[in-house]
C-alpha cells in the first residue's frame, strides 16, 4: 500500500504556498496573443466577473459592449463598455471557482486595479424575499481552488482595506445590499438538507460558486477584489423562483458595482484613481 493513501486527501498535500507557479498566467497569455494574433495592450482598471453572463447579454443587446480588441484568452471573450464615466470590462460565464480564478489571474496579469464578482445565489439564512445582494464578507471554503492559495481554514475574508471602504456604499440602494458570510460550493447539486443547517448554524446568508475561491487568490495575491452575491432563489424548492429583476438583474447589478467602485475611489483603495 503507498504510505499516502491512507493519510492526507491530494487536495492538501504537497502545497508549498509561498512557492511560485512553473505555470504562470503570463506565460499562458503570452502564446495565446502570438496564435490567436491579438495585439497587445492592456485590460480596464476595473473588470466585473459575470457568471451567469446576464450583464454581458443585455449590454450586448442594448449595443452598449464592444469585443476587447486585447483580451486573448482561450476559454472567454471580454467586452468592454462605458457606465457612469468609466470604461469596464467584463468577463461572463466563468462558472465556479476554478474557472473563475483562472480568468482572474489572467486578469491581473493585464492590468486589472480591481476586480468585482456578482453571480446569483440561493437563499441560506432569509434577509428578505429575493432578490437582494449581499457583500460576502467571508466565504465558506466547501470548494477546492482555494486550498492552492492558502492553507486550510473554514473561512476566507474580503480584505479589511476593501470591507472598510465599502462601509455605508449602499444606503441608497433601491435594492437591498447586506453584508455578511456565504458558503461556497463545488457541487450545487449537493446542497442537501444536512449541509444548508449547517450553513444555517454559521450565520451563512446564500450559497454561490466562486467567493471563496477568489478570495483566497486575492489574498494569496494581494490583489483587490469584492464578491457580491445576487440573492435570486430558494434553490428552486417552489415554481416561479430564479427571477432577478430589470434585465435579469444587469440592471441593479450595474448600480451595486458602480456604487462599489465610488466609495472605494473615494477612499483611495485601492488606488486614487480607478
Amino acid at each position: 500500500m503507498h504510505p499516502e493513501s491512507n493519510a492526507t486527501p491530494p487536495l492538501l498535500r504537497h502545497k508549498a504556498y509561498e512557492a511560485p507557479s512553473v505555470f504562470t498566467p503570463e506565460n499562458l497569455l503570452r502564446e495565446a496573443r502570438r496564435q490567436k494574433e491579438v495585439e497587445e495592450g492592456r485590460v480596464p482598471a476595473v473588470c466585473l466577473l459575470d457568471p451567469d453572463g446576464d450583464i454581458v447579454r443585455n449590454l450586448r443587446a442594448a449595443g452598449r459592449a464592444r469585443k476587447s480588441r486585447h483580451w486573448p484568452c482561450y476559454h472567454t471573450d471580454m467586452y468592454e463598455f462605458e457606465h457612469e464615466g468609466r470604461t469596464l470590462g467584463v468577463v461572463g460565464r466563468a462558472v465556479g471557482g476554478a474557472f473563475a480564478v483562472l480568468v482572474v489571474e489572467e486578469l491581473f496579469a493585464m492590468g486589472c486595479e480591481l476586480l468585482v464578482s456578482v453571480t446569483s445565489s440561493g437563499q441560506i439564512h432569509p434577509m428578505g424575499n429575493p432578490p437582494y445582494f449581499v457583500l460576502v464578507d467571508r466565504a465558506l471554503r466547501d470548494e477546492g481552488t482555494s486550498y492552492h492559495y492558502l492553507p486550510p481554514s473554514e473561512f476566507v475574508h474580503l480584505d479589511p482595506r476593501l470591507r472598510d471602504g465599502l462601509a455605508g456604499a449602499f444606503e441608497k440602494s433601491e435594492v437591498p445590499v447586506h453584508a455578511g458570510a456565504c458558503w461556497t460550493t463545488d457541487a450545487p447539486f449537493r446542497e442537501t438538507e444536512e449541509a444548508i443547517s449547517a450553513a444555517r448554524r454559521l450565520d451563512i446568508l446564500s450559497v454561490e460558486m466562486e467567493a471563496a475561491a477568489l478570495y483566497a487568490f486575492a489574498t494569496a495575491r494581494d490583489r483587490p477584489v469584492v464578491c457580491f452575491a445576487h440573492v435570486t432563489n430558494q434553490m428552486a424548492t417552489d415554481a416561479g423562483d430564479f427571477e432577478k429583476g430589470e434585465a435579469d438583474g444587469s440592471r441593479d447589478a450595474l448600480r451595486i458595482v458602480a456604487m462599489a467602485v465610488d466609495a472605494l475611489e473615494k477612499a483611495g483603495v485601492p488606488g486614487e484613481k480607478l
